[in-house]
Formats: structure tokens, sequence, C-alpha cells
């Protein structure tokens, strides 16, 4: 079915996604950090963000992508059609701010950037994300480790 024909109005998505239960996990897993200007620093996105080209997400993939920092051929691949993409388009700092990162790390506020961040598609039907829970964030989470990274950002699209 051609993307043009789905009725994806606000309304439309609230209705249908509003109530669905999500995962909620039995602990919080915590670990504490070191001060900021002594940690490695990456960024992980749900802004669906690919590096080989592909113009959309597969229909409930919970792979990921790892971006090398400072790669700047990004597609915002998201596969809803509701988000708006005109910052991505203007500024790609605005869903993975490596630049700010470096110059985060410039100034000494964080230690240091790692070498890889990573990218999830954040609209999901399948709301448990047991993929994600159980075996691409597990994944993604032991390719940060490896780089060192002691915190990451965050930044859900």
């Amino acid at each position: 079915m051609p993307l043009a024909s789905l009725d994806m109005s606000d309304a439309k998505v609230r209705a249908t996604y509003n109530d669905i239960p999500v995962y909620e996990f039995e602990e919080t897993a915590w670990t504490t950090p070191p001060d900021l200007s002594d940690a490695r620093v990456a960024l992980v996105t749900t802004a669906g963000l690919r590096t080989d080209g592909v113009v959309m997400w597969s229909n409930q993939d919970q792979s990921f992508t790892v971006i090398p920092q400072g790669e700047k051929h990004l597609t915002f691949s998201h596969r809803s059609q509701n988000f708006d993409r005109s910052g991505f388009n203007a500024d790609v700092n605005v869903v993975l701010p490596m630049d700010r990162l470096d110059e985060m790390a410039s100034d000494a506020t964080i230690g240091s950037v790692a070498s890889r961040h990573i990218s999830f598609m954040g609209a999901q039907g399948d709301h448990t994300l047991a993929t994600m829970r159980l075996d691409t964030g597990p994944a993604a989470a032991q390719i940060l480790k490896d780089d060192g990274v002691d915190v990451v950002l965050l930044t859900p699209v």
C-alpha cells in the first residue's frame, strides 16, 4: 500500500497507539558514571538514521545502525511519516548532536567522544520490544562498552 494512501493523521495514530501497554522492567539498571569531564560519551538515537542509503526501515525492524563519529552521510529513514524532518534537514545535530559532543570534548566538559554511535528506528508496533530488550539492545550496548563508553546521551525522536 503506498504511504500516501495510509491514514497517518495525529488523531488516527493516537487512537491506535495511545492505550497500548508498554513493557515494564522489574529493576532499573544503574551504574554510577565517572565525572563528565572524565567520561567517554556516545549517542543513541531513535531517529532511524541509516548510513547505507536505505530510504525507510522495514516495518517492525528492531535492528540498529552503527554510526561512526563524524559521519556526515546519513539518511533520516524513520518509518513514521508523521515525523517532521525539517530539523534534521537543516542540521543533523537536532537528532544526533555529534558536533556538540566534539565541542564539549574540546572544552573538556566531557572526557572524550565515542568512535561509534547507535541509531534505532523508534516507531515500533511491537511495544514489548522483545528483540531490542533481549537481542539488539544488548548487542548495541556491547559495541559501546567495547569502545569504552561511560555515558550515553539518548536522543529520542
